[in-house]
């Protein structure tokens, strides 16, 4: 099936800058170059110390720049960054989850009430505890209900990402978006202004591993590369 994504609306959910870029960066191109509308709502950014070898401490306002840079390269319509206290930064999951459903369906500038898009994409849950917390919470505020009542997203998709090769999780892909030629190249270009969370090869967080993972789900299908999705639901 070949969709043109003219009149979609898409949000991704990242719990952190830079997950919406290594699980969606290639949908985001190709939702902007069919004439659609791409919005980013990034939970958290916050102060942390990184294991880079040098114990660095990377800032939130760091963070916020460099997905500004992302997003510019992305060509996104908007972006939000919903929480900056260093004190939730990757404590997501102290949070009661009404409060993140609340900040994802209408309490947050690019809500789902305000944004009314027709696609979603969040994160897979993971060892990670913020990713767990926030696909949890995506997964409530996408649940059914009457369109003329709320916001009804036809599309839920829950995005791949280098970390489920790690723990008892496991990602089934039923869905793929073909991002060959300029919507890889985008997507790796805007992964790259994450600089604070670029890591060496063959580090997961390597430029190149993205590559060779799009490579990877590309093969598939049969395609030169592919972002790859588990689809929750899918409504023609």
């Amino acid at each position: 099936m070949t969709m043109n994504l003219r009149h979609e609306r898409l949000l991704v959910i990242a719990p952190h800058a830079d997950d919406e870029t290594a699980g969606a960066g290639g949908l985001i191109s190709r939702v902007k170059a069919d004439g659609g509308k791409a919005f980013v709502m990034v939970m958290s950014v916050g102060d942390l110390d990184h294991f880079t070898g040098t114990r660095q401490r990377v800032h939130g306002s760091q963070r916020a720049n460099e997905l500004a840079a992302a997003m510019k390269t992305l060509g996104a319509d908007d972006f939000d960054i919903v929480m900056t206290d260093s004190n939730l930064h990757m404590r997501l999951d102290t949070l009661p989850r009404r409060d993140l459903v609340n900040l994802i369906e209408s309490g947050s500038r690019l809500a789902t009430e305000k944004t009314k898009p027709t696609i979603m994409v969040l994160p897979a849950p993971s060892f990670n505890q913020d990713h767990e917390a926030v696909f949890k919470a995506g997964m409530t505020a996408c649940r059914p209900h009457l369109a003329k009542l709320k916001a009804f997203q036809r599309l839920v998709l829950v995005a791949d990402a280098p970390q489920l090769a790690w723990g008892k999780e496991r990602f089934f892909p039923n869905f793929y978006v073909d991002i060959s030629g300029i919507h890889l190249q985008k997507k790796l270009q805007a992964f790259a202004c994450h600089k604070s969370q670029l890591r060496p090869s063959p580090h997961q967080g390597a430029v190149d591993a993205l590559r060779l993972l799009a490579e990877s789900r590309g093969r598939e299908i049969s395609v030169e590369a592919a972002e790859a999705y588990e689809s929750l639901r899918a409504v023609l």
